[in-house]
């Protein structure tokens, strides 16, 4: 291997910083150097924590820490000041002394941490006898929307479904397929999002009793036919319900899979 310095900082009393200047490094240089620094750094000095930031744009050095067993944990957008006057975005990665690093699930927790991930929203839909369509008005957003949200880490689309009903208007339901699978692409600011909508049934009028409000999140509900969407909700959000109610009762169990709420 050929000859260069990794330096450990360390703060805090057990976390280290590795650093190296070196430029032109092959992957194999690299990633050996880096797990025997991590190796030494974490036996010899105690460490629970090694770290190391790299330039978003230095691949060989992202690769050689993920063959080294250090997990991403986040970007600092435009983190570093660059030669020509710009700023780059820096990439944090992180080994623990307690990380699984040799192995098959060593391997998965590394690309865990790398590959792309997605938002999962859950919303359950509600109507009442006369097929109107029940929508609530939040405290953050012009357009009404259905009951539910985002589904929370390690928890499945149905659960959080419920749960986001439970929270929103007070009701325990249990869910079955989901009615409708929506791919929707960016917007406002969101990254791309995989929606479950739910269809919940009728509420009759006992159970339009009972719900309950959360006065944190929910201003107001409404109820309206098909009809009445446009303007009230998003032009995505009416394609997909007018999809759901022409799709519902007939066939049991069918889940209608969309792209931005169009049928592929």
């Amino acid at each position: 291997m050929s000859e260069f310095h990794i330096q450990v900082e360390i703060s805090d009393g057990d976390v280290g910083l590795l650093r190296w200047q070196e430029d032109g490094l092959t992957l194999e240089v690299l990633s050996e150097a880096v797990s025997l620094a991590a190796d030494d750094a974490i036996l010899a000095h105690d460490l629970r924590r090694v770290e190391a930031r790299v330039l978003s744009t230095d691949a060989v050095a992202r690769r050689a820490l993920q063959r080294a067993g250090f997990r991403r944990e986040g970007i600092v957008r435009q983190g570093r000041a660059l030669d020509d006057g710009s700023f780059g975005d820096v990439m944090l990665y992180a080994r623990l002394a307690s990380d699984q690093v040799y192995g098959p699930g060593g391997f998965s927790g590394v690309m865990n941490s790398v590959l792309p991930t997605k938002r999962l929203i859950s919303h359950v839909l509600f109507t009442d006898e006369q097929d109107r369509i029940l929508l609530l008005e939040t405290t953050y957003k012009t357009d009404l929307e259905l009951p539910g949200g985002v589904v929370e880490p390690l928890e499945s689309p149905r659960d959080g479904g419920a749960r986001e009903v439970s929270e929103e208007i007070g009701l325990l339901v249990n869910l079955g397929s989901p009615a409708l699978v929506d791919w929707m692409p960016p917007w406002l600011g969101w990254a791309d999002a995989l929606e479950f909508i739910y269809d919940g049934g009728v509420l009759d009028e006992t159970a339009r009793g009972i719900l309950r409000l959360d006065p944190g999140e929910i201003r107001d509900a409404h109820w309206l036919g098909v009809d009445e969407l446009d303007g009230r909700v998003s032009e995505l959000s009416a394609r997909r319900l007018r999809l759901i109610m022409e799709h519902r009762g007939s066939a049991d169990g069918v889940t209608v899979f969309t792209e931005n709420g169009r049928l592929p």
